[in-house]
């Protein structure tokens, strides 16, 4: 038998406590890797340490560069270093227009956005890249099917998978050949209970609901509705050594919602 395909690897996830993230945790394990996770919300936290045991769970908000630190000292300290950093760290606007954000709460939902969607990723590959660059390691980012498509987010959190988007190809040009870069670009998600942005008083909705999958499924080509569980497929393979000869790339996980017309 064949070992596990992560076997003796160290991945670090961001944003591990539900939805995709918390399935690229469960994946990432069941494939051999020693994971470290990183996720704010305690009750999700204490979820993860029950139904993973094998695994370390760091609590904070991962938009602070000291949570980030933090968590790869511990997979320094549990592990001797780290081969994977993903990120799935996100939060939504709902399909907000941009003309229907209020004025007094445009600037501070802006901040949230780009705080929350990009710049905890920037935190992130920048906590890591120490140990990135000794073990030849790789990143995997998590875009949207809204950075390649309209009307799959409102105008901030289409601009945040953009700015995203940006980003692999940026450290996938400045850190080559040392660490790999690439993304998985979703599409709509059974189960993820993505939660809006708090500026917009959006924070306790969640994207999901007993109409969702029918919803997803019926516009994409394939007409399925995609889990976490199927999207950590696409995470597990950008991680592994199959895909040593790709940096730069995005895997689109959308039920081919390109080439719908």
């Amino acid at each position: 038998m064949s070992a596990p395909v992560l076997d003796g690897r160290r991945a670090l996830v961001v944003g591990a406590g539900s939805g995709i993230g918390r399935a690229v945790a469960e994946r990432f394990v069941a494939e051999g890797a020693a994971v470290v996770a990183v996720e704010r919300d305690e009750a999700k936290c204490e979820d993860l340490r029950e139904s993973l045991p094998g695994i370390d769970v760091v609590q904070g908000d991962a938009c602070e560069a000291a949570v980030n630190h933090h968590a790869v000292s511990r997979c320094r300290e549990l592990h001797a270093g780290l081969d994977t950093l993903v990120h799935c760290v996100g939060i939504f606007d709902f399909y907000r227009s941009l003309d229907a954000v209020a004025e007094d709460a445009f600037d501070a939902a802006f901040d949230e956005m780009f705080s929350v969607n990009v710049r905890s990723a920037m935190h992130g590959v920048r906590a890591a890249l120490p140990e990135l660059r000794r073990s030849g390691g790789n990143i995997v980012l998590t875009e949207s099917t809204s950075a390649y498509r309209p009307g799959r987010g409102g105008a901030l959190y289409v601009s945040t998978k953009f700015a995203v988007r940006g980003l692999r190809i940026a450290l996938a040009h400045d850190l080559a050949p040392e660490v790999r870069v690439n993304s998985v670009a979703p599409g709509g998600t059974v189960g993820t209970r993505l939660a809006g942005a708090r500026a917009l008083g959006l924070d306790r909705q969640h994207l999901d609901g007993p109409d969702r999958a029918a919803d997803i499924a019926s516009r994409v080509p394939l007409g399925l509705a995609l889990s976490g569980e199927d999207h950590a497929w696409s995470y597990l393979f950008l991680a592994s050594p199959m895909s040593r000869g790709m940096t730069g790339t995005v895997l689109h996980s959308d039920g081919g919602a390109g080439i719908k017309g």
